[in-house]
Order: C-alpha cells, then structure tokens, then sequence
C-alpha cells in the first residue's frame, strides 16, 4: 500500500465528519477557473511545450494519464476501490479538495488499472487525445460513471474534480524564459 493512501486511512475517522462539515462549501479553483481555459492551456502546448519537473513521465504521457481520468468518468474506470472506501474516505477526501478549490495527489501515480502510458506518443497525438477527452466529456448527456476514488459525482463535481487534476498536474511544467 502506498504510503499516502496509510496516511489517508489512517485518518478515516477525522474525515469522516468532512463530507457533512463542508457541504455545499465549494472554493474558489485554483488555477483553471473554466472548462475553456482549461483547454486552451492544453492547445498552447502544441505551440511551447514546457519542460516537465519531478516526473517519471514525459509531458506526452503526462497528457495520456489525464485524458484516461476523463475518458474513465465518461465511460467507467478498470478499478474502483470497494464501495464502502469511495462512500467514507473518498468522499470526505471529494470535499475537502473541493471546499480548497484544489487536489493535492501522488503526481506520479497512475490510474489503477488504466493502459500503461504510450512512451512514444507524440505530444502533438497527446495533445489532441486529450482535448478530444475534453470535448465528449462537454458534450456527454448521459449519467457520468463513478469516480473511482471519490465515487458518484455530479457533472459539475466532475468538471471540477478534472480542473482541479489538471491544475495539480500543471504545476508540474516549467516554461522556459
């Protein structure tokens, strides 16, 4: 077991009371305030892409591992943690980041379960892949499938859950002057 995931169980009980405490207290996001200015971020890339700091992966993998998170809630993840996880510690840890307006999460970690990251994508094919995520979540009309932490979210719980991923990942890139 991850180290993160001890700490995060090992405070189950504390947030347990969070889910209720921070009702209907969402914060202000972070970083990417928009589902547009999210993707503009991503389609910017095509045109400086930004080195990539303490990761084990390439800015291109980097952008396969978001498009799967959105890909996944559109059409169900390869792995949920039990039902009971998801209704207790993952909610409470749902609410807390979204009380903050930002997630804090193991930035090398991948979705359990998900297709290992394509090491030789193009970051042009990555970029695309990923926008393409972006746009069928926008444009799904249907039930979303549960977050395989967080459990059942709604569309705009979900929206947020992805800016906030997205933002935690961002800070990871670095421009050069």
């Amino acid at each position: 077991m991850q180290p993160q995931r001890r700490r995060l169980l090992g405070a189950t009980p504390a947030l347990l009371a969070s889910p209720l405490m921070l009702t209907a207290c969402a914060g202000e996001l972070k970083r990417f305030k928009t589902w547009k200015q999210a993707r503009q971020a991503v389609f910017d890339l095509l045109f400086g892409a930004p080195q990539l700091s303490q990761s084990p992966w390439s800015l291109a993998q980097l952008l396969q591992h978001l498009a799967q998170s959105i890909e996944y809630s559109v059409r169900g993840f390869p792995e949920l943690k039990p039902a009971w996880f998801r209704a207790t510690a993952g909610q409470a840890a749902w609410a807390f980041f979204d009380a903050r307006g930002s997630m804090s999460h193991a930035l090398d970690e991948p979705i359990p379960g998900a297709p290992a990251l394509d090491a030789e994508l193009s970051l042009k094919l990555a970029v695309q892949r990923l926008l393409a995520a972006m746009d069928a979540f926008a444009a799904h009309t249907g039930e979303y499938a549960p977050h395989f932490v967080y459990g059942r979210l709604s569309r705009e719980d979900y929206q947020r859950a992805h800016l906030m991923h997205l933002a935690d990942h961002w800070q990871q890139l670095s421009h050069k002057a």
